[in-house]
Order: C-alpha cells, then sequence, then structure tokens
C-alpha cells in the first residue's frame, strides 16, 4: 500500500500503520465531504483511532440527522470516486496563518497559535479540500475502498468543558468490504448482548434524566442479581479473615485534601457543598475512609495483616459521553478492600490476593483475560505523588512479588494510581474493546499521609504498607460484563427467577399453584405465569425474555401423574419427580454451579 508523508515522497506503508493511514485519510475525506454540504464548516480536531476515525466540526446551529450523516458518507464515495490526488505542501508560519484565515478554519489558527514554537505547518490537499495535517495518507482517495459514518455526539474544544461544544462525527475504515462486514457483523452482535437493552427487556435496572444522567436504578430483579453476587464475594472474603464495614458516601474536603485525591482527583469529583463552615464532598473512592478505620485504635505487629472490606457506594463525575448503563456510570458500588500488612507481608498479601482473582474468575468461567503492571510516567510527575524513590521501592517490590508468584504479565506505563502502582486484570469480553475487571495496587503513599503506625517486634513504631483490591471491581460493571458475557442467561444460583411455572390451561393452574407453593418453601425463586395466554406464548416469554434456566410446563397429564415436566433454556424437556427437581436446582444454587 503506496502512502505519502508531508516531505512529498511515496513509500510503501508499514503493515503495522496500514489501518490508521487508512483511516486518517478517511477522516479527510469525510471533512471534505461535510464542506461540500455544509460550506460554513468549522474543523477542529480530526484524527485516527484505534477502532476508527472522527473529525470534531462547528455546524454553527445546524443539528444533524441520520439522514444527514447518510449523505455525508454518500458524498464520501462520490469524492473516492473522483480518484482525486492527495498532495502535501509546507508552509512558513505567517503564510499558514494567512491560507487557514482565508479559509475561515478558526479552530486551526487558534490551534497554530497553540503551537508558538512551530515556524511552518505542513498540509495535505484532495481536490479543493485542504487540511493541516502532518501526514501521512494514501496518495489517492480512490484508494480508499471501505468506511462507514457510524454516530455523531458532542465533544468540547480541545476537551474543555469552558469551551464551545462541538459535533463529534465517528466513523470506521477498513482495508476492504470484506473487513468492513465482519466489522458490522460484530456490532449486530454487541448490539444482541448490550446490556442496556438486555436489562430493559429482563427489568434488570432503569435510568431517567429526571433522577439524573449515569444514576441507574435496580429494579426487583436486577438487585436479586446484585444482592447474589455481593453475598458471594464476601463469602469469599470472610473466609480469608477479611472484616467487613460500612462508612459514609460522603467526606470533608480535608480528608481528600490529606490524601491526596483534591489535588489529583478532584476533576473526577463531584463538586464540594458547603454546610455550616465546612466543606464537604461525595466520595469517589474509599481509601480515606479505610485509612481512617485503622487510625482509630493503636496496632502490634500481631494485628496484621488487617483486611478491611467494603461493599461502598462512589460517586465520580464522569462526562456525559462515556456514560453507558450500568457499565459506566456517575453512581456505581466498589468491591472494596484495604489490607493493611508489614512490609515483609507483601508477597503472601498480594499472592491471595491474586488468588481470589483467579478463583473467582474460574468460578464465572471467565478465561480471557491479561495481567498488567501499571506503573507511573515519570516524564509527568505531576500526575503522581512526588516522591522518586518511594516510586521506585513500590515498583520494583510489587515487579519481584509478580515475577516471584509466576505470575505472566507486560508493563504499561502512565496507568498507575497517583499514590501507586497497582496489577490490573483486564478482561476481553464477548464483544468490544478489553478493559479492567480487578485491580491490586501497591502503596506506600497513604499510610504515611495518615501516619498510620503499629508497634513492630522491636517495640518501634513503624508504618503499615497498605495494598488497595478490588475482585469484582464495581458490582455494577461485573454485572454488566456478565449479562453481556451470558446474554442475560445467568446460571440458576444467579438468575432473578429460577424456575417458571407455567399452567397449560385454567384446568391445571391449581395444581401449578401447589407445585409453585413447594418450590417457594424449598427457597427456590419462582414466578407463576397464571396469565390467560396459550402455553407456546408462555414459553417463549419465559424463554426468550425472562431468560429463566428452567420452565414447568404443566398440564392435565403432569397434574394426573404428580410430575412435572421440565423445559430448560435450550429447548429440551424432561419429565420428573418434583423432589428430583428440587434436588437438582438447589444442589445447583448451592454449588453455584455456572450453568448458563
Amino acid at each position: 500500500m503506496k502512502i505519502i508523508y508531508k516531505d512529498g515522497h511515496v513509500d510503501e506503508c508499514p503493515q503495522d500503520q496500514e489501518l490508521h493511514v487508512i483511516r486518517h485519510t478517511a477522516a479527510h475525506v469525510m471533512a471534505q465531504a461535510i464542506k461540500r454540504l455544509y460550506p460554513e464548516a468549522d474543523f477542529a480536531f480530526g484524527p485516527a483511532t484505534e477502532n476508527g476515525f472522527y473529525y470534531d466540526v462547528d455546524l454553527g446551529d445546524t443539528k444533524l440527522t441520520d439522514e444527514d450523516l447518510a449523505n455525508i458518507e454518500k458524498e464520501m464515495h462520490k469524492i473516492t470516486k473522483e480518484n482525486l490526488a492527495i498532495k502535501p505542501f509546507i508552509l512558513p508560519r505567517a503564510e499558514a496563518v494567512k491560507l487557514m484565515e482565508e479559509r475561515h478554519e478558526n479552530y486551526k489558527v487558534e490551534h497554530m497559535a497553540d503551537l508558538a514554537d512551530e515556524t511552518e505547518f505542513s498540509f495535505f490537499q484532495q481536490g479543493e479540500y485542504v487540511d493541516m495535517c502532518i501526514g501521512p495518507h494514501l496518495t489517492y482517495t480512490k484508494a480508499l475502498k471501505a468506511f462507514k459514518i457510524t454516530q455523531q455526539s458532542g465533544a468540547y474544544w480541545k476537551n474543555d468543558k469552558e469551551n464551545k461544544m462541538l459535533t463529534r462525527i465517528n466513523g470506521v475504515a477498513f482495508h476492504n468490504q470484506e473487513e468492513l462486514d465482519a466489522w458490522e457483523k460484530e456490532q449486530q452482535e454487541a448490539r444482541e448482548r448490550d446490556h442496556r437493552k438486555i436489562g430493559k427487556e429482563m427489568g434488570l435496572f432503569m435510568t431517567d434524566d429526571l433522577v439524573g444522567r449515569g444514576l441507574p436504578m435496580f429494579l426487583p430483579a436486577g438487585y436479586t442479581v446484585w444482592q447474589e453476587l455481593e453475598n458471594y464475594i464476601k463469602e469469599k472474603e470472610r473466609a480469608r479473615g477479611y472484616l467487613h464495614v460500612m462508612t459514609p458516601c460522603i467526606g470533608t474536603v480535608n480528608l481528600y485534601k490529606t490524601s491526596g485525591h483534591w489535588d489529583h482527583y478532584r476533576e473526577n469529583m463531584f463538586p464540594a457543598m458547603e454546610m455550616e463552615g465546612e466543606s464537604y464532598v461525595l466520595r469517589p473512592m474509599n481509601c480515606p475512609h479505610h485509612m481512617m478505620i485503622y487510625a482509630n485504635r493503636p496496632h502490634s505487629y500481631r494485628d496484621l495483616p488487617m483486611r478491611i472490606g467494603e461493599i461502598a457506594h462512589d460517586f465520580r463525575y464522569e462526562s456525559s459521553g462515556t456514560l453507558k448503563g450500568i457499565e459506566r456510570g456517575r453512581h456505581f458500588c466498589q468491591n472494596d478492600a484495604h489490607l493493611f500488612c508489614t512490609p515483609e507481608q507483601i508477597k503472601s498479601e498480594v499472592a491471595d490476593v491474586c488468588n481470589l482473582i483467579f478463583e473467582t474468575y474460574k468460578d464465572f468461567n471467565i478465561t480471557d483475560y491479561r495481567c498488567v503492571l501499571s506503573l507511573r510516567d515519570p516524564a509527568d510527575k505531576k500526575k503522581y505523588h512526588d516522591d522518586d524513590a518511594m516510586w521506585n521501592h513500590a515498583e520494583n517490590a510489587l515487579r519481584e512479588v509478580l515475577t516471584e508468584l509466576g505470575i505472566h504479565f507486560t508493563e504499561e506505563i502512565g496507568e498507575a494510581a497517583f499514590y501507586g502502582p497497582k496489577l490490573d486484570v483486564n478482561v476481553k469480553p464477548a464483544v468490544g474493546a478489553e478493559y479492567t475487571l480487578s485491580t491490586c495496587q501497591l502503596d506506600f503513599c497513604l499510610p504515611a499521609k495518615f501516619h498510620l503506625t503499629y508497634v513492630d517486634k522491636d517495640g518501634t513504631e513503624k508504618t503499615p504498607v497498605v495494598l488497595h483490591r478490588a475482585i469484582l471491581g464495581s458490582l455494577d460493571r461485573f454485572m454488566a460484563y456478565l449479562i453481556e458475557e451470558t446474554k442475560g442467561k445467568f446460571p440458576t444460583w444467579l438468575a432473578p427467577v429460577q424456575v417458571k411455572v407455567l399452567p397449560v390451561s385454567e384446568k391445571t393452574l391449581e395444581y401449578s399453584e401447589a407445585i409453585t407453593e413447594k418450590l417457594v418453601e424449598a427457597g427456590i425463586r419462582v414466578a407463576l405465569d397464571d396469565d390467560n395466554q396459550k402455553i407456546g406464548y408462555k414459553i417463549r416469554a419465559a424463554q426468550q425474555v425472562d431468560r429463566v434456566p428452567y420452565m414447568l410446563v404443566l398440564g392435565a397429564k403432569e397434574a394426573e401423574a404428580g410430575n412435572v415436566s421440565v423445559r430448560d433454556r435450550k429447548g429440551e424437556t424432561t419429565t420428573m419427580d418434583l423432589d428430583a427437581f428440587i434436588a437438582k436446582v438447589t444442589d445447583e444454587i448451592k454449588n453455584r454451579t455456572y450453568n448458563n
């Protein structure tokens, strides 16, 4: 694949850069199409991204519709058929600014002013369209073979909410139509698995703008799943000596100044509230509260390790464009814990956390994941607690422990917490990009900030080390992950309704009620569908909408024989004695069998 660089030379594109160049060129072609259809359009930035491309554009008072996006894409196809040559040129600063001013590219002019040290600027031109860009690009527009505009959204100029909101138009581009078709098939699969769609169908959770964006509310069915997850992880933690606490969802600003969150994390926090001369803020995380619980009384080395856990409500100010159902909201509940230990106990505590993570993943059949050692970016120290010696010690300590434990990991610069390095376990969901589910963070910083101590064997006071860890991450995100992995077909122990009783007609309603009562007595979550509908409709609703693990289809034959006809989610039917069926279901619940 031939590409052209800003100095005008043409060369073969490195294979690992092909998609980036294709998508970058697609952004320019889209901008040209927009300019043809909307001559007053003023363009900001239009880069290639990992999954496609976008362009931020100021369209004045114009609001684009789906039909408008289709017309832009249609114009893009016209431009590719015109097979316009893509040619670079370079201008000195004064001429470059003049060119952009003449073309009414106000955002480009402002951007050039920000680049005060640059003496010249490069441009690429295709037909009548000119864009300030460093390239490289395809050599002709016809080389752009397969693309699609996907959506529009809002984006602040320079990502600053004090600036104007622009229209961001997103698209995807690939080498050929086959790759685009494969992507569209994956998107269809993603739509079918989308936890927001399934959550609405199953009545798991809801949102309402009157309550607030990013503030989901769990309905009875969804809260049942949530409680089962809470019970599961708390049992695991109690077996490992965790002590569970409950702390308030609010704290003073001074608490977060002490921890360092106010300096390093304030942009992700809700604004402070003034009450009786003191400033309070909704908490974005729980470590400061847990530090204070540790500080509540003196400690000896004999008390350590001390493991404090909490299913904690947290609040973070996420931008509206990043909100996604219960996967990412402004309120969520963390499966959080802080382990206070001596330096000698770091290895055993990290090992125990890792074992708990991997044991949990096995229980939920999570197999596609990777471990990442997230480190500080030494070139951007403002983001982190300022103590080079502490950082070097903490990073080396965590690296050595993971190596000794035989855990395969990669290292990523710039992904550490502001107070210390961390092990992130990133999962690859059924569709979409990977994200962090579990984490274990090594912290020498906060214990010192809060003046935490313990009396060691020699009688001297020392500062404990803290491990911040989350196994399920947030229960909200973990539940979203499970919904999309299973398409809402939860294993029996997690299912909101474990058995649905379906009388064939009113003649077997009394028998169905008796069966339902026995299932309730056995501790099984059961629902009786006594609607006056045909049995085929009831089965489809139970199987495709409610996604219940088991349906009991009860007709005259079952009532006469005193047994039950069991239908599972796969549509397989078996006649069973009721006691045998109850034993089967209760065994799956007790053992938390992962059968979906």
